[in-house]
């Protein structure tokens, strides 16, 4: 739990405070229980230690799991907007719980008696994160902008540039990445070496919590430690082997989930975070703040991508209409088709485009230009690319995504030229 230097919470109630120390005082056998109904049956052993806000997880099995309906709770903690300078699971320094600053916290007592010093699973993550050259976080400011369809079609194109390549998804209460993957119903397998990824290509493996639940439509109901909980043992226990690209998809927004994944694998080892937006205001606002999250955590934006730049289709693939006097709308595309056929066949190859989102603002290029940060390019919206996705398909040996194709090819190899990362192409080809 984060809650170094928090602000004196004095709009807490008596009674929130109450409910906060009840669920802080939880103990050790609810919290075993709650995880034991995440992970499953245990293989060997299952050793849960509550030490204050410090819970570990050791050995056990990633079967498809129980629904988690533990009561185990711990408390929200608001930050004011603000993430901390040191913001780490448990106390670092000695007057944790005890300077001014501290009181009225309702975590006090907790850090004033909690273990000092640096959570000793970043070693053992640092340990199995030093076979991964790089590692790429894929954010978005909202939701519903293709930012795992992104990150699904990026881990498809490094995969066929013949490296090694793992996808991460830490979306933890909307994994989509298993069925953007073609991976549906798929369990985790565990070896003496640690966890095992999907694989969808021996060189492309992926690891989500969508292979852990009974049923795709459960709901993942869970706060901030249990989040947390999970991204830790995905980094500590997934065994990856010699990767060249992690790529990691996040969840929309500045949440739980991205400041452990900054935290847990040290801002200064990650490449840097691509930044998916749509052109319009209401989503470049977001991306501001996810630009702000970045330079505050100290994660390079290694660029923004325009995401449904405008629909573009080939003429042929339309739907055409005729709109009555009633208002009724009859369905004319046979007729309209036979009729640019025989009376101009030249209309036949060309690609119609048409805006979706209001961009009159300059979109995310004009952005990129005021706020500092590379601007990749745009991606259109291809409904052949929405049909890859949703079939677990790369774009990129589909020959009907040839509006989207060329645009995300021309984005990756951007990013990698940027990134000095080029030379790596030449060194795979020799």
């Amino acid at each position: 739990m984060n809650c170094i230097g928090l602000s004196r919470s004095l709009s807490l109630s008596l009674a929130h405070r109450l409910s906060v120390l009840f669920a802080l005082s939880l103990s050790c056998f609810q919290l075993g229980r709650s995880f034991s109904a995440l992970v499953g049956t245990p293989i060997s052993t299952v050793d849960i230690a509550e030490k204050g806000l410090k819970v570990s997880v050791k050995a056990f099995t990633v079967k498809r799991s129980q629904y988690l309906k533990g009561k185990a709770k711990a408390p929200i903690i608001m930050e004011n907007g603000e993430i901390p300078e040191n913001a780490n699971e448990r106390p670092q320094s000695d007057s944790a719980g005890k300077s001014d600053a501290c009181e009225g916290c309702p975590n006090q007592q907790i850090c004033a008696t909690a273990p000092k010093g640096p959570d000793p699973d970043v070693v053992a993550i640092a340990e199995r994160m030093a076979t991964v050259k790089h590692k790429i976080l894929v954010l978005s400011g909202k939701g519903g902008v293709g930012k795992s369809t992104f990150s699904a079609q990026l881990a498809f194109a490094l995969a066929a540039m013949d490296f090694q390549v793992g996808l991460l998804d830490i979306d933890i209460c909307g994994p989509s990445i298993p069925k953007m993957l073609g991976l549906e119903g798929q369990e985790i397998h565990q070896s003496n070496l640690g966890w095992s990824p999907v694989y969808v290509e021996s060189n492309l493996g992926v690891m989500s919590i969508g292979f852990m639940l009974p049923e795709p439509d459960e709901a993942v109901i869970w706060r901030g430690p249990r989040k947390n909980a999970l991204i830790k043992q995905f980094l500590k226990d997934v065994y990856w082997g010699e990767l060249d690209f992690l790529v990691v998809d996040a969840p929309p927004g500045t949440s739980d989930e991205h400041i452990s994944i900054v935290q847990y694998l040290d801002a200064g080892s990650i490449d840097g975070a691509i930044i998916v937006t749509t052109p319009q205001q209401v989503s470049l606002i977001d991306v501001r703040k996810e630009v702000s999250f970045c330079k505050k955590v100290g994660v390079q934006v290694l660029g923004i991508v325009e995401n449904m730049s405008g629909l573009c289709q080939p003429v042929m693939d339309f739907k055409f209409l005729r709109m009555t006097e009633t208002g009724e709308q009859i369905d004319v595309t046979e007729w309209a088709r036979e009729h640019l056929k025989e009376r101009a066949p030249e209309f036949l190859n060309i690609i119609a485009c048409t805006e979706v989102f209001d961009s009159s603002g300059g979109g995310a290029e004009r952005m990129c230009r005021e706020m500092g940060v590379p601007f990749l390019g745009k991606v259109p919206l291809d409904p052949q690319l929405c049909k890859a996705a949703e079939e677990g398909r790369s774009c990129f040996v589909d020959q009907k995504c040839g509006v989207s194709a060329p645009a995300l090819k021309k984005i990756i190899d951007k990013m990698m030229e940027n990134q000095g990362l080029s030379r790596m192409l030449v060194d795979n080809d020799a």
